[in-house]
C-alpha cells in the first residue's frame, strides 16, 4: 500500500463503505417518523437521532465546499448549532449528562445510552474530516441499538441492558484494529494531514477558516487569531522560530542525529495559525513533514483522562470531558484489554518504517482560561478497582510496545506555551510580556543555573522547606558521584526541549526520601487542588488529602483519578528547581499565577513531580550539560527495573507540583558530613552567584 493510500482501501471510493453509509444514512431519516411506546426512551432516540441527521448534513454541506462559501454569521450558527447541546448553559437537559440520563433513563441505561452518545458526538469531525468510515460504523451501533429497543418495545418490555451492553462491547472490540492503526498512521505517517492542508491553502486572514476544523469556536480562538494579524510577520516568524529552534537543539543537546527524521508532529490549539504555518515552514527545512493529529474524543481513545493532548479547538464543556473520562470502563476487561493490546502492535506492525522515521513531537500550549473544578458525579462511570490496576497495567504495555517502534532514545520533542485571551482583559499586554518570557538570555540562566548545579552536586540529600501555611518539609536524597569533574547529578535545563528557561532536575534516589509535600493551591492539567498534601517514605506516596470537597472520600478520589491515576502509589520521578523569577513576578503583577502553564508554572519554584522520570525509555542514552559533564540521575530504584520487568518501571505519567517561592521557607543542600550549603531562604536565592534572579523579586 502506497502512502496516497493511508487510510485504508475502504476509506476512499470503497463500494461497500459508500452503499453501507447510503443505508445507514436513510434508516436515520427513517427512525424520525418512528415512535416506541416508552415515552423516555422515544424522547431520546429522537433527540440522538435528529442529531445524527444533522451529522449526515454537515457531511454534504463540507462535501459541497460549505465552509469555503458560508459567510462567518453563518459558520458561527452552525457552529454554536453543533456543540449547543453540551454547553454549560444546555447541559442539565442534555444526554450527554449522565446525570440527566440517569434521572431520565434509569441507573443501568442512562450510563449506557449517555455513553452512546459521546461516542455519537465523534460524528462531528468524522463529518469536517469527509472520514466516511468512521461515520458509518457509529451510525450502524446506534441503528443495531435503537433496533434492540424497537423489537422489545413491541412487546411493551425493554431490551436486557447486557444484550444493549455486549453490542457496545463488541463495537469498541471489533474495530479497535481499524482505529488505532488510522490515528498511528497519521502520526508517524502525515500524508494528506487534514489540519495542516487548512493551515497551508487558507488565507489566514480570513477568520471563516477556523470553522473548517470541525472544533468548537469560541472568543478565545478568534481573538488569538486576530491578535497574531496584529503582529508584523517578523514577529511572527521569531516567535515560530523560537519554537523550532528549541526542536532542533533538543536533538543536538542529547547526541541524537536529526538528519535520520523524517516527520514530525505539532501539537497545538486553534488560533495560532500563523505562528504554525511558519514552524511547519521551518521543520520542512530542516527535512521534516509535520503533521497535525486531533484530540480525539471517542471512547475508542479516552481512557481514564479529560485532557485533550492533541490538537483542538475550544472545549465546549470541560465537565461533559470529565464525565465521560472513564466511559470505557462499561466494556473494559481482560479481553479487550488484551484485544486493544494487539490493536497497539498491529498498527506499529504496519507502519513501523513510518515510526522509525518518526522525530517526536513539537508542542504549542495555551493557558489563561477560566479554572476548571469538576463536580463528581455518582452517575458518570467509575471504574472498579480490578479495571483501575488492569488500566494501569495496560498503559504501562501499549507504551512498551509503541516504545519498540518509536523508539525513546532516538526521538526528542519541544513544548512552548502561550496566553489566551480569556486570562484577561490585559491579554494584549500579557501576551507580550511571555513572549519575553519565552526568549530570556539561555546563557545568562545557564552560567546563574550552573552554580546552583555545582554546590547541590556537593550535597547527599537536599532538604527542602515551606513556610507560612506551607506545611512542606521534604528530604531528598541524590546519587552518589564517581567522578565530581566528570559526573552531574543535575541537568542544566536551558530553553531548548522545555521553554522558557529556567530550571534544575534531577531523578532522586528514592531510599530515604521522604516527607511531606504541601501546596495551599495548585492547578495540575487544568484541575484545581485546594491544600494538597502527600506524604512520602522512601520516595513513594504513602497519604494524600486535600480539601476541595467536603467529603475526605471525594477528596481521595480526585486524587487517586487525577494524580495517581489509579496507581496505588507512585514514586517522586523529578526534584527540580525553577530559577524563572522574572515569569514569577509577572505573574503575580498580572495576577495570573492560578492561570499558568505547567510549563512556567514549574519554573518558579521548586517542584516534585510524581510518576515516571523525566528519562523514561531514554535511560541509557548519554546527555551531558553545558559544561561537558555527564547526567547520571537518570533513573531510580523502580524505573531501572526496566532492565528485568519492564510491567514495573513505568506508569505512564508524570505530574509535576510546584511550591511558590512565597510558600517557600528553605532549600538547603547537605553533605555528607553534615554540613549544609543554603540555595534559597524565605522565597529567594542566596547561594553566591545566584543573587541576579532575586533582581525580578524586588520590581
Amino acid at each position: 500500500m502506497n502512502d496516497n493510500e493511508l487510510f485504508f482501501e475502504f476509506e476512499s471510493g470503497n463500494e461497500v463503505i459508500d452503499e453501507r453509509y447510503e443505508l445507514a444514512s436513510r434508516r436515520i431519516k427513517e427512525m424520525s417518523k418512528e415512535h416506541l411506546k416508552n415515552k423516555e426512551f422515544d424522547l431520546y432516540f429522537h433527540a440522538v437521532g435528529e442529531f445524527l441527521e444533522m451529522m449526515t448534513e454537515t457531511y454534504e454541506w463540507v462535501l459541497s465546499k460549505g465552509p469555503d462559501k458560508d459567510s462567518m454569521e453563518e459558520l458561527h450558527k452552525r457552529n454554536q448549532k453543533l456543540y449547543g447541546d453540551i454547553l454549560p448553559a444546555n447541559y442539565g437537559k442534555s444526554y450527554g449528562n449522565p446525570a440527566f440520563a440517569c434521572e431520565k433513563l434509569g441507573d443501568e441505561f442512562g450510563k449506557l445510552l449517555s455513553a452512546l452518545y459521546y461516542e455519537m458526538r465523534y460524528l462531528i469531525v468524522s463529518a469536517f474530516e469527509l472520514a466516511k468510515f468512521d461515520m458509518v460504523i457509529r451510525l450502524e451501533l446506534f441503528i443495531e441499538i435503537y433496533g434492540s429497543f424497537a423489537y422489545a418495545d413491541a412487546e411493551d418490555k425493554l431490551p436486557s441492558y447486557e444484550s444493549v451492553r455486549q453490542t457496545m462491547y463488541w463495537f469498541y472490540s471489533d474495530y479497535a484494529e481499524e482505529e488505532r492503526m488510522q490515528r498511528f498512521a497519521q502520526i508517524v505517517n502525515p500524508v494528506n494531514d487534514f489540519a495542516r492542508s487548512i493551515i497551508m491553502e487558507s488565507d489566514l486572514s480570513d477568520l471563516r477558516y477556523l470553522y473548517k476544523f470541525g472544533e468548537y469556536i469560541s472568543d478565545n480562538e478568534l481573538e488569538i487569531a486576530r491578535h497574531l494579524l496584529s503582529l508584523p510577520e517578523e514577529e511572527i516568524n521569531k516567535l515560530a522560530d523560537t519554537f523550532t529552534e528549541g526542536y532542533r537543539i533538543g536533538f543536538a543537546a542529547t547526541g541524537k542525529d536529526i538528519s535520520i527524521k523524517s516527520t514530525a508532529s505539532i501539537i497545538y490549539i486553534l488560533g495560532f495559525e500563523r505562528i504554525i504555518k511558519r514552524a511547519l515552514a521551518n521543520l520542512k527545512t530542516i527535512g521534516l513533514d509535520a503533521g497535525i493529529t486531533r484530540s480525539l474524543t471517542s471512547t475508542f481513545f479516552i481512557e481514564g483522562s479529560a485532557r485533550r493532548v492533541n490538537y483542538h479547538g475550544a472545549i465546549p464543556n470541560k465537565q461533559f470531558d470529565y464525565d465521560h473520562k472513564d466511559d470505557f470502563g462499561l466494556f473494559f476487561d481482560s479481553a479487550l484489554m488484551k484485544r486493544k493490546l494487539e490493536a497497539v502492535r498491529a498498527a506499529g506492525e504496519k507502519y513501523k518504517k513510518e515510526a522509525k522515521l518518526y522525530g517526536g513531537p513539537a508542542v504549542l500550549e495555551g493557558f489563561g482560561e477560566k479554572p476548571f473544578s469538576p463536580e463528581p458525579k455518582k452517575e458518570a462511570v467509575h471504574l472498579n478497582e480490578k479495571q483501575q490496576k488492569m488500566l494501569g497495567e495496560y498503559k504501562i504495555q501499549a507504551g512498551l510496545i509503541q516504545n519498540e517502534y518509536i523508539i525513546g532514545k532516538e526521538r526528542s520533542f519541544t513544548i512552548i506555551s502561550f496566553p489566551v485571551p480569556e486570562i484577561g482583559d490585559r491579554f494584549p499586554e500579557i501576551f507580550e510580556e511571555v513572549v519575553k518570557i519565552n526568549t530570556l538570555d539561555y546563557k545568562l540562566y545557564q552560567t546563574i543555573q550552573q552554580k546552583l548545579i555545582d554546590a547541590l552536586d556537593e550535597a547527599k540529600y537536599v532538604v527542602v522547606k515551606g513556610m507560612g501555611d506551607n506545611r512542606t518539609d521534604m528530604k531528598v536524597m541524590l546519587h552518589e558521584l564517581g567522578d565530581k569533574t566528570k559526573e552531574t547529578n543535575f541537568e542544566n535545563c536551558v530553553a531548548d526541549v522545555n521553554i522558557p528557561v529556567g530550571e534544575v532536575f534531577t531523578s532522586p534516589v528514592l531510599k530515604g526520601t521522604e516527607g511531606t509535600l504541601h501546596v495551599t493551591g495548585v492547578y495540575l492539567m487544568g484541575l484545581y487542588f485546594k491544600n494538597l498534601e502527600i506524604k512520602f517514605k522512601d520516595g513513594c506516596i504513602t497519604e494524600y488529602s486535600c480539601s476541595n470537597f467536603d467529603s475526605e472520600e471525594e477528596n481521595r478520589k480526585y486524587i487517586n483519578d487525577n494524580i495517581l491515576f489509579n496507581h496505588k502509589t507512585l514514586p517522586i520521578g523529578e526534584f527540580a528547581i525553577g530559577t524563572n523569577t522574572t515569569a514569577y513576578t509577572f505573574a503575580r503583577k498580572f495576577n495570573v499565577a492560578d492561570k499558568l502553564d505547567i510549563l512556567i508554572a514549574e519554573k518558579t519554584g521548586p517542584h516534585f513531580a510524581v510518576g515516571d522520570t523525566c528519562y523514561s525509555f531514554d535511560e541509557d542514552n548519554d546527555t551531558f550539560n553545558p559544561d561537558g559533564k555527564r547526567h547520571i540521575a537518570k533513573e531510580n530504584e523502580i524505573s531501572a527495573e526496566r532492565k528485568n520487568d519492564p510491567d514495573k518501571a513505568y506508569f505512564s505519567c508524570h505530574t509535576d507540583i510546584t511550591i511558590p517561592y512565597d510558600e517557600l521557607g528553605e532549600i538547603t543542600a547537605v553533605r555528607e558530613d553534615g554540613s549544609g550549603v543554603t540555595i534559597m531562604k524565605e522565597g529567594r536565592f542566596v547561594l553566591p552567584g545566584t543573587e541576579e534572579l532575586n533582581k525580578a523579586l524586588d520590581e
